[in-house]
């Protein structure tokens, strides 16, 4: 029996038309692409579409390499730069036979020479070019890669180079060091890393990954390249080389995807050498709605409506490192209009908007907070947003300019949105200047969600439900956690959220503030106008499976304790449950 070619079965199933075929067939004849490339190239089929008409042409399986585990002892047994070369992985070996999952099966150049070296029998299963290029990037490591980085790496921007330096990078640019950098940081953004470590130890070179608010450990290069890989980030950034004994700070663009990434770097002498940290700025996590940050309905609307007002003082807290810039940048991306004259200081800027006018803190020049506002006052702004509140000074000023009829947005460190409040009278602020100033106080924390692919249901242990006060009705609530798969890479997380409580300061408010109430009354009469604590917001996801308990205990037990001293833990769970 005669077998049907690709493009009769494409045709067989209605996915392309004869004359479409013919079409592709002529262009074929002046090109050196396989029939299927130029269709999917064309858009007149799918990847998915021509995947499994092969599979049943050459009668081979197509398999799904997002639902597989493959074993580590596999993937050595072909090295990165072969893999990448012909967009293949080795997915089984059995006895002597070793399967690869390939994006073109009929590559029979690319099976003799893998037979070759590896003295194996081959055999063939069919997977998307997606599904290929994204497990060679999760199981080969950074070393591995050392030894033949392809494909297209992270290109670093550098300074405007003079004649002389552009006549080097010529020469660099395939040295091995230029090519580890680059790749090194490819693999942070992809990964969606936030941070990057480059951490000398007494016998090794440790490079780490900051994912989801969680350090992780990357295979790393040798010691010996230790001196040429700081080296190469410090020029990369426009530091001193020779300098060892101070720490520096630099900045520097990296292009991954077409996307020019910012990244600033962080120099440190330790013991063993510099320590270096590289923190990822990607435009493309900026342009984030309310909802996505994580905001519920309630908090979402009373936030639209003190962020709306003409004038005032408005505040976010939480610790470092807890989404509170990401949410001021949403917040002013959201009001921001051609009729509003908006200006920033902050220490640094993180990401540049349109249409804000954003200064940065140079304290060496002289430009710090408070002579900055004060300069900022004299430019006729609506709105002002000021990175951090540190001192007193900047807080008085900060009151000031929302005294004279500007809307002010900033940042403190507190636990939660009623210590906010009281914060700024502790640094000194008169308590009629706070209470005639402050609009609202939002406080948030960053949560690991659980992996979609792999959440389950379990019941957390007897402890953990004493701490979260839920041990009488823990039995009711279906709880869920990831397991840990390949997409999550083994830790049960997947994307990350923020929590939110907000607290509008209303004349109740007021008036426990001039009275020098204890901050526990303030939390009682903010809770009687829709107050919900970070703990109990966060317990609505928990509820709704997207992160598990432990998750959040490990974010707001400390902050929360006062919540179960007054004998209302079952009425305040209920509330959490029912909102």
């Amino acid at each position: 029996m005669v077998r049907k070619k690709i493009g009769d079965l494409l045709v067989e199933r209605g996915h392309i038309t004869v004359e479409q075929l013919q079409t592709a067939l002529a262009d074929q004849t002046s090109s050196d692409k396989r029939l299927g490339a130029i269709l999917v190239d064309k858009g007149l089929v799918t990847e998915e579409q021509l995947i499994d008409t092969m599979a049943e042409r050459l009668s081979i399986p197509r398999v799904s390499l997002t639902a597989m585990v493959i074993d580590p002892s596999v993937i050595q047994r072909l090295s990165v730069d072969m893999a990448r070369r012909y967009t293949l992985i080795p997915i089984f070996a059995i006895g002597n036979t070793l399967t690869l999952a390939m994006a073109d099966p009929l590559n029979f150049i690319a099976i003799d020479e893998i037979k070759y070296q590896t003295g194996c029998e081959i055999k063939r299963c069919v997977a998307t070019i997606s599904e290929i290029t994204t497990a060679i990037d999760e199981y080969y490591s950074v070393a591995d890669s050392l030894q033949g980085i392809v494909g297209h790496p992270a290109e670093v921007i550098d300074p405007v180079p003079t004649r002389e330096q552009a006549a080097e990078t010529a020469a660099e640019e395939e040295a091995p060091i230029v090519r580890l950098v680059n790749l090194i940081i490819e693999k942070a953004v992809k990964d969606r890393a936030s941070d990057i470590h480059v951490e000398p130890d007494e016998n090794q070179l440790r490079i780490r990954y900051r994912v989801n608010g969680v350090m992780r450990e990357e295979a790393s290069p040798p010691k010996s390249m230790q001196k040429e890989l700081i080296s190469r980030i410090k020029i990369a950034a426009d530091l001193d080389v020779s300098e060892k004994r101070l720490p520096q700070d630099g900045r520097f663009m990296a292009r991954v995807d077409g996307t020019a990434i910012d990244l600033r770097v962080s120099t440190l002498p330790t013991i063993h050498g510099e320590k270096i940290v590289i923190r990822i700025l990607d435009p493309r996590n900026v342009m984030r709605s309310f909802k996505a940050l994580g905001f519920k309905d309630e908090v979402m609307e009373a936030w639209a409506n003190v962020i709306r007002k003409p004038e005032g003082l408005v505040l976010l807290t939480g610790p470092t490192s807890s989404g509170k810039t990401s949410t001021l940048y949403a917040t002013l991306q959201d009001i921001n209009s051609i009729e509003k004259n908006i200006i920033t200081v902050e220490d640094p800027v993180e990401y540049s908007l349109p249409l804000i006018n954003q200064i940065q803190i140079n304290e060496k020049a002289g430009l710090n907070f408070p002579s900055t506002l004060r300069a900022i006052l004299r430019q006729n702004p609506d709105i002002i947003m000021i990175g951090e509140i540190r001192d007193t000074e900047t807080a008085q000023m900060a009151i000031r300019s929302s005294l004279t009829g500007h809307l002010v947005f900033s940042t403190l460190h507190t636990n939660d949105a009623p210590s906010g409040v009281t914060r700024l009278a502790d640094m000194g602020v008169e308590k009629y200047l706070v209470v005639s100033a402050l609009r609202g106080v939002l406080a948030q924390r960053l949560v690991r969600l659980n992996c979609p692919n792999c959440t389950e249901v379990y019941l957390p242990p007897e402890a953990v439900l004493a701490r979260a006060g839920l041990l009488k009705i823990g039995q009711t609530i279906e709880f869920r956690r990831g397991r840990g798969c390949t997409q999550c890479k083994g830790t049960g997380f997947r994307g990350m959220t923020a929590i939110y409580e907000f607290l509008e300061v209303t004349n109740a408010i007021t008036d426990l503030i001039l009275s020098d109430a204890p901050l526990s009354r303030i939390r009682d009469a903010a809770r009687k106008q829709r107050y919900l604590p970070l703990f109990e917001a966060g317990l609505q996801d928990v509820r709704n499976g997207t992160i598990c308990l432990e998750e959040l205990l490990k974010e707001t037990t400390m902050i929360e304790d006062y919540s179960f001293t007054h004998g209302q833990e079952s009425e305040q769970v209920a509330h959490a449950g029912s909102v």
